[in-house]
């Protein structure tokens, strides 16, 4: 996408050692500017919250949580995606003590095993999410507050009932008219854990990833110099947990100027899209193929299927998505979103280039990139002005990538260095020594380059399947051929034992029933397999002999997924298939 020529060229950034820096340089620099929109109780309307604003919240919940005595402890924050959520975030990182985020998902026994591991001393919640933390403070001698978002009452201590939220802000403004400057002139030590993530990937095995100032804010400083997204608004949609929405939406744009409106949920995307006037949002690749999709079937359903696709192809000949004329062609689309679409960018698991190239070429340029927490969390990105469909972007700048132990193709493990390199994993010097070595990040992800210096993602190294001959089959790969059939809504590849000791490609198969409904009117067992049969075979005919698929099962559920909606791999491949 775009021209060659701006391989080479940066944006301009502005030097910050540590997240309360970064915000007060935008406050500075944006007082007036909106840093976030939010949907409050009883009003349809977005709210805005100004930069001036969120800086003075946040000083004021910073005072008040050090008048709490609070000072270098680990407070937890839990919950849907609010502004409150990320005020948290930033006040503790920024002069209190260490955040430790947690997926809103989490059972109350996880909650509590986590808050009891790490020794946590308040956890701030929404109301969402009280009942299973209410459960998982019972019982923990060390946790000294509950403080509720949603809570209008204030009390004293837990045992009676959680502390307000908005009155502890409330509070803090207070005692900083009294003079109280312990919060705002506190010193940030950039090098220190400031932030406890857990990670579990989709090994089910949580580790808690420690990170500093110093690594998310070289994560930012470097995604800056290859993505502008200043004045713009962005939607946050993805989990604020992860460092993929915290560091690279939100920490970003409020770096760059950028206006951060609050998504309801996934079924108001579209609506909040328009209301909000929105030009860039962050997603994994399940939710743009949704998206891809749901654009795909209106078309058909509307008689319009192939003057898409050839106003498609003829965008993509004479590179119209670099133009206006592309909103003018595909107008409609456009509406939908709100009209301002400018920016999808991809990340957390690879997507299928073929979305890549239509939303481009629809006018919507959309672009992907690679990371993981432990990297705070890019490792490389594509330019917003330079990209590739199939790659996963060039390193971040003041970032090493090396492939190791590759193999004739030239792929092999992805290993990385920067600043954005994590302190380690929480209580867990073994598996920091085997995952960091002499500075080196080794990714656990296979890969390459091209000839432009473009990095590729072939497949996680330990879900690689080996046959007898020594084949190497990435089972990501494999999933994309048979994703692009409408009958297949989610699949996982994996290898399974035959008799001689050769491994076989097997796939289980989650079905888009709605889709087989809707087309044919049958949604019988023996019709379902016959068509995803059909759909198997499909994808087999595009592939190498060794890469095709020999037996698969079908599920009647959706796979168990992370919260970044990657699917739980570990549980996969225990059911009778049928053999091809």
């Amino acid at each position: 996408m775009n021209s060659k020529k701006y391989k080479d060229q940066r944006y301009q950034t502005r030097m910050v050692k540590d997240i309360r820096e970064l915000l007060q340089s935008s406050v500075a620099l944006y007082p007036e500017r909106n840093a976030f929109l939010i949907k409050e109780a009883g009003n349809d309307n977005y709210v805005p919250v100004t930069f001036q604003k969120l800086k003075e919240d946040m000083d004021a919940l910073g005072t008040a949580l050090l008048d709490l005595g609070l000072l270098g402890k680990k407070i937890v924050v839990i919950g849907e995606n609010r502004y409150e959520w990320a005020l948290s975030y930033f006040a503790v990182t920024c002069g209190v003590g260490v955040i430790v985020p947690m997926e809103r998902e989490l059972q109350y026994k996880e909650i509590k095993h986590l808050c009891e591991w790490v020794g946590v001393s308040a956890i701030i919640y929404t109301e969402k999410v009280e009942k299973v933390v209410v459960q998982a403070a019972q019982g923990q001698p060390k946790l000294e507050y509950l403080i509720g978002i949603d809570t209008e009452s204030q009390a004293a201590e837990v045992a009676e009932q959680p502390l307000s939220f908005w009155q502890l802000i409330e509070r803090g403004k207070d005692l900083i008219k009294n003079g109280n400057r312990d919060y705002i002139d506190a010193k940030i030590d950039d090098e220190a854990m400031s932030m406890l993530l857990f990670t579990s990937g989709t090994t089910g095995v949580a580790k808690g990833v420690m990170l500093s100032h110093k690594n998310i804010i070289s994560n930012v400083l470097n995604m800056s110099q290859y993505v502008n997204v200043q004045n713009w608004v962005g939607l946050s949609v993805l989990p604020m947990h992860h460092t993929y929405e915290m560091t690279c939406h939100v920490l970003t744009a409020l770096y760059q100027g950028c206006t951060i409106a609050i998504c309801e949920g996934l079924k108001h995307i579209q609506k909040n899209m328009q209301e909000a006037q929105v030009r860039v949002m962050l997603g994994v690749p399940l939710l743009f193929e949704m998206m891809h999709k749901k654009i795909w079937k209106e078309a058909e359903k509307t008689g319009k299927a192939k003057k898409l696709r050839l106003a498609i192809t003829l965008s993509q000949k004479l590179h119209l998505y670099n133009t206006g004329i592309a909103k003018k062609l595909f107008r409609e689309i456009h509406e939908n979103f709100g009209g301002q679409l400018s920016l999808l960018i991809a990340g957390a698991a690879g997507i299928d280039p073929t979305v890549t190239e239509d939303f481009t070429a629809m006018g919507i340029p959309m672009i992907q990139g690679y990371g993981m927490t432990e990297n705070s969390p890019i490792i490389a990105v594509n330019l917003d002005r330079y990209s590739k469909a199939a790659a996963v972007g060039l390193p971040m700048p003041n970032t090493l990538i090396d492939i190791i132990d590759a193999d004739e193709n030239g792929i092999g493990e992805i290993i990385c260095k920067s600043d954005s390199i994590m302190l380690g994993y929480y209580e867990n010097p073994e598996e920091t020594a085997r995952v960091v070595i002499d500075g080196w990040l080794h990714t656990g992800d296979y890969g390459y380059f091209d000839e432009d210096g473009f990095l590729y993602l072939t497949g996680r190294k330990k879900n690689v399947i080996v046959t007898k001959n020594g084949k190497n089959i990435f089972p990501e790969e494999v999933e994309l051929y048979l994703l692009r059939n409408d009958w297949i809504k989610e699949c996982v590849v994996f290898g399974m034992s035959e008799d001689d000791d050769d491994l076989l490609v097997c796939a289980e198969i989650f079905p888009d029933y709605d889709a087989i409904m809707e087309a044919t009117g049958i949604i019988g067992a023996d019709r379902i397999r016959e068509m995803i049969k059909k759909a198997v075979d499909e994808a087999n005919a595009n592939m190498p002999g060794y890469k095709r698929v020999r037996r698969f099962t079908i599920r009647e559920t959706e796979f168990d997924k992370t919260a970044s909606r990657k699917i739980k791999r570990y549980s996969i491949g225990n059911k009778e298939s049928e053999t091809l």
